[in-house]
This record gives C-alpha cells, sequence and structure tokens, in this order.
C-alpha cells in the first residue's frame, strides 16, 4: 500500500510539514527506519531522531516541541499514540481470512454455525453449540457442549473453550488461553482433607473482547464469571470465579485477580498486579504495576505499591524510605547527644 502524506494527513486528522506530496509503503521504528517508511514519536526521549532518522516522514504531538532541524516530513496529530495505531490498522489489512471447514474437525450435528464460518484442523466443536457468521476457529481448538460465540470472533490455535460459556460479538482469543475452567473452590472436612466444590456456573464475555495467550478465566461456583464489552486482557492473566469485569477495563500480564472481586469501568491495571478476592474496585482506577490490593478501592483512585496506597502518598514515603538509612543514623546521632546532655 502507498500512499500520499496529504492522504494520511486526512486519514488521521493531522497537518503535514514538509512535502505533503512525498510518498510511504512501510511502517517502521523510527531508529531502523528508510525511505518510504513511516514512523511515530510520542515520547520526547526519541526527539533526537527527526534530525538523523532515514524515514520520509514522522507521526507526531502537534504540542510536542522539537528540533527545526528535520531530516523529513511531519505529520502532526492531536495524539499521535492514537494515529499510529489507526495508521497499523490500515496497513496490516484484514488479518485472517475465512478458510472454511476443514476435513479434519469434528463438529456436533447438534451444533448450528452461522454463514462464513471457518474451523481449523483437529477442531472440535461439541454438543448444542451455537457460532454466528463470520467466526473464525483455528486449528487444535477445543470447544465444550452449550457454548455460545458470537459474530466475527477470531479463535487462535489451541484455545479451549469450557462449557457453557458465552463469547459476545468482535472478540479475539489468542492461543492456549482457556475459558471456563473449574474456579479454585474446595471445603475441608473432618479429617482435613481438601473436597472439591462443584463449579457449576459460567463465563460470560462480552462484545469486543481481547484476551491474549495463556490466560485462564474461570467459571463461576455459582453465576457467572463476567468479562464486559471492551475489556482487553493481556497475556498470563489469571481470573478467578465469580471476578466481575466491567467495561472497557485493561488488564497487562501476570495479573492475578481473586474469587468474587467486582472491578469498575474504564480501569488500567499494570503487570503483575495482584488483587484479593471480594473487593470492589471503583470506575476509571489506575493501579501501577506490582501493586498488591488488599483493600476496596474508591472511583478515580490511582495506586502504587504493595500493599497499594494512592500514588502520591507512596511516591512521598519514598523519598524517606531511599534515605532510611540515614535518617535512622541522624535519629541514633541526636539520641546519643541528647544522652550526652542528661
Amino acid at each position: 500500500m502507498e500512499l500520499t502524506l496529504a492522504e494520511l494527513a486526512v486519514m488521521l486528522d493531522g497537518t503535514v510539514v514538509g512535502d505533503k506530496h512525498a510518498t510511504v509503503n512501510n511502517i517502521s521504528k523510527i531508529e531502523h527506519a528508510s525511505k518510504g517508511d513511516i514512523s511515530f514519536i510520542s515520547n520526547p526521549k526519541y526527539l533526537p531522531y527527526i534530525s538523523k532518522t532515514n524515514a520520509t516522514a514522522i507521526i507526531i504531538d502537534k504540542d510536542l516541541k522539537h528540533d527545526l532541524n528535520l531530516n523529513c516530513s511531519l505529520i502532526k496529530v492531536d495524539n499521535s499514540y492514537s494515529a499510529f495505531n489507526t495508521l497499523l490498522n490500515k496497513f496490516s489489512g484484514d488479518g485472517i481470512q475465512f478458510f472454511g471447514i476443514s476435513e479434519n474437525s469434528v463438529i456436533d450435528k447438534t451444533t448450528q454455525l452461522g454463514k462464513n464460518i471457518s474451523v481449523g484442523n483437529f477442531s472440535v466443536i461439541n454438543k448444542n453449540c451455537q457460532i454466528d457468521d463470520a467466526t473464525i476457529i483455528l486449528d487444535n481448538v477445543s470447544v465444550g457442549d452449550n457454548v455460545k460465540i458470537g459474530k466475527n470472533c477470531l479463535i487462535y490455535s489451541g484455545v479451549r473453550i469450557y462449557s457453557d460459556s458465552i463469547i459476545g460479538d468482535n472478540c479475539i482469543v489468542h492461543s492456549n488461553s482457556v475459558i471456563g475452567s473449574d474456579g479454585f473452590g474446595f471445603a475441608p472436612n473432618k479429617q482435613g482433607d481438601y473436597i472439591k466444590t462443584p463449579q457449576i456456573g459460567n463465563v460470560v464475555i462480552g462484545d469486543n473482547v481481547e484476551i491474549g495467550s495463556n490466560s485462564s478465566i474461570d467459571r463461576a461456583t455459582l453465576g457467572s464469571t463476567v468479562v464486559s464489552d471492551g475489556v482487553k486482557i493481556d497475556n498470563l492473566v489469571q481470573i478467578a470465579h465469580n471476578v466481575t469485569i466491567g467495561k472497557n477495563t485493561v488488564i497487562a500480564g501476570q495479573c492475578g485477580i481473586a474469587g468474587s472481586t467486582k472491578i469498575g469501568e474504564n480501569c488500567q491495571i499494570g503487570g503483575q498486579v495482584g488483587i484479593i478476592g471480594h473487593l470492589k474496585i471503583g470506575n476509571n482506577v489506575r493501579i501501577n504495576g506490582q501493586a498488591g490490593v488488599f483493600s476496596n478501592i474508591k472511583d478515580n483512585t490511582i495506586l502504587r505499591g504493595t500493599p497499594a496506597i494512592d500514588e502520591r502518598t507512596f511516591n512521598r514515603s519514598y523519598v524517606y524510605f531511599r534515605n532510611l538509612e540515614k535518617i535512622v543514623k541522624d535519629i541514633n546521632k541526636l539520641k546519643k547527644n541528647n544522652d550526652s546532655n542528661d
């Protein structure tokens, strides 16, 4: 695909600084770019590349100050990261296309398939399932009984979808993720042995959800584990039974969310965050990476640390922590001087 900078500026709602008739046909990292490539800058630390990159054009925030010694043309936009994301979607095309149903797949006769369904080699779809139009299921996928998958979904190789799970429209589930596995429920008997608690609920996933590879979403003990519309889940995330995740929340890799916790809408949860069970996390909450959350969180809170506290409080406290050794020495010196005066 080849586009002029003028065409790109219209697409990205930006303004060209330089040669609007120049063309680009490839996207590249700014430090590795060559003629015909376009890249972007959202972090000021990459600004020095403007004067030495070989890229034909750079997408940049219109309020980001830069050296006037340009080695390329610029497309100035309100948000360069968002604009670059739009551009990536344009250049990446339509991705995996319809390929039909493999003769090596096994689909139970009671399952209902919509139009233009694709099912890959050695995938198995069990009884009473419903797969809606234009959904693509790749190789070695296992779909249990009574599963519903909406329109325009993409299920990558190796995914396991347990019985009674429901997945909405326009969802993506990456390789080796598991949806609907048993929640972690055991009760000790009189002898102290742990007896499994049956998990008879399900998982309900809304529309426009993406789930990274090797993530696990447990079925509810009773009722449903719920992942709402627009949620994005990274790789290696554990979501326990009866958790509810609100709309448009994003969760980075290696997070663990314990059972029955309710997370609000538009939250941002960093990597390796741990959240204990039965909590209520408000809307628009931001939790920094590696935080440990042990209590309910109000709307619009930013957290950091373990146990997680307000980010500004953490930052102020961390200044003291870094100087703790010196502070202790000063205190001991004051005590010694005080004892001498006595």
